[in-house]
């Protein structure tokens, strides 16, 4: 089968939604010949990358590189007009493969992962994927600092207008009636679009590779907490950061010099976060790290002894990386990395209260640390849980197990008739 993927998204040498798209398309290419689209500015990366790297299944990629015209996209700057631009996007990318006169057996749009903007393969009468696909849910009020208006109105904005989308757009509502199946990130997606069982199937957009070289470091002594993430309020590094203020303030002098908060990141909130961690009169023992390349990263990956995760986001693509190195993982009991960990390799911490979260969390926290046993049966569970779900193999086995299911369920409509 000959496959048609389009995704706005695709570069090796990124993480996020970039990485998933290339990953995504590497490993259908094991399985099918795959004809990729993507914009224009991706190009120089992939041929690269493919040109100094040997990736399984190249022979069978052809990428193709569509941009709409200058006039059309002008306004847009960066992150700004992203959504409005992906929009016009998937529809000018069906008038570019009806002139390239590109022939497939199955039609896939594969990123952004929102599913807010609709794609418009279907008119071309194949078998029609969708997704990934999900959201980030509402962050709970109680979880919102009171005193910040601003980002309070911008939060309720946010989901009046993925609210109204969800139940004004016809383009989506078509969409999700053409497809054939649609891959969801979370659970949220259903009741929100309305989706049924049956087309629906659910594949976490995150994944990552196992470690090679490294690996994290035996040591009895240090107990390094990492997050890592965007300074912003979907975050919850305020979170992070008062309930390791909480868990370090009950250790006597002699354990506090091994306690450690490593935070990575960078955004609006840094120098909120910064005074934060100074008024709880912790930041001797909180290190703010910059962005780094991942190669970089998997030094503070292998060197620590907790992923804390407080994030209200609807999915993170640091839960698998923190999970291939065998950190054990702390988050809220939510639709986001809340379903990508069980009891056995992690914490989940239920949404009650903003002081009883801080309270959770750093409970949890100290018996990790006094209870190294546990820590060691987490950490092994962590790695077993990453093999089972979280490996690009294993999501590409799931899109290509769904390709032929269609095809099947088509044959056999072929041979009734």
């Amino acid at each position: 089968m000959k496959i048609l993927i389009t995704a706005y998204a695709v570069n090796p040498y990124k993480g996020s939604e970039d990485g998933t798209g290339w990953n995504m398309i590497c490993q259908v290419a094991q399985h099918h010949p795959v004809m990729a689209i993507t914009r224009k500015n991706n190009r120089t990366d992939i041929e690269k990358y493919l040109a100094e790297n040997q990736v399984v299944g190249a022979e069978q990629m052809t990428f193709h590189y569509f941009d709409l015209p200058y006039w059309m996209r002008f306004w847009k700057k960066g992150g700004r007009g992203a959504l409005l631009y992906l929009y016009l996007w998937q529809i000018g990318i069906v008038f570019f493969i009806a002139n390239k006169k590109l022939q497939f057996d199955i039609a896939h749009h594969l990123n952004f992962h929102t599913d807010l903007i609709p794609s418009f393969l279907w008119v071309f009468k194949k078998p029609f994927f969708w997704g990934p696909i999900g959201h980030h849910p509402q962050i709970p009020d109680a979880y919102l600092n009171p005193e910040d208006r601003k980002t309070r109105l911008v939060e309720k904005l946010k989901w009046m207008v993925k609210k109204t989308i969800w139940y004004v757009d016809p383009f989506l509502k078509i969409c999700k009636w053409k497809a054939d199946k649609i891959f969801v990130i979370n659970s949220s997606v259903k009741k929100e679009l309305n989706l049924s069982n049956d087309k629906l199937i659910l594949l976490p957009a995150v994944a990552s590779c196992v470690p090679n070289a490294i690996r994290r470091k035996s040591n009895t002594h240090n107990f390094n907490i990492l997050s890592i993430g965007r300074f912003v309020p979907l975050k919850g590094f305020d979170m992070t950061i008062r309930a390791f203020a909480r868990f370090y303030k009950k250790q006597d002098e002699v354990d506090q010099k091994y306690l450690r908060l490593i935070l990575v990141g960078k955004g609006p909130e840094e120098l909120s976060l910064k005074t934060l961690a100074e008024n709880l009169q912790i930041a001797h023992a909180v290190d703010f790290i910059n962005w780094m390349p991942k190669e970089k990263l998997n030094h503070h990956f292998a060197n620590a002894s907790v992923f804390l995760f407080p994030s209200h986001e609807g999915a993170g693509m640091v839960v698998p990386e923190a999970l291939s190195f065998g950190l054990p993982v702390g988050c809220y009991d939510n639709i986001g990395p809340g379903e990508f960990i069980d009891e056995h390799c992690g914490f989940r911490i239920p949404y009650t209260s903003y002081s009883k979260s801080i309270t959770d969390f750093s409970n949890y926290l100290q018996i990790l640390f006094h209870e190294p046993e546990l820590q060691r049966r987490l950490s092994r569970w962590a790695k077993i849980h990453f093999e089972q779900y979280f490996t690009w193999e294993r999501k590409g086995k799931v899109i290509s197990d769904a390709y032929h299911s269609i095809v099947f369920e088509e044959e056999v409509k072929m041979a009734e008739v």
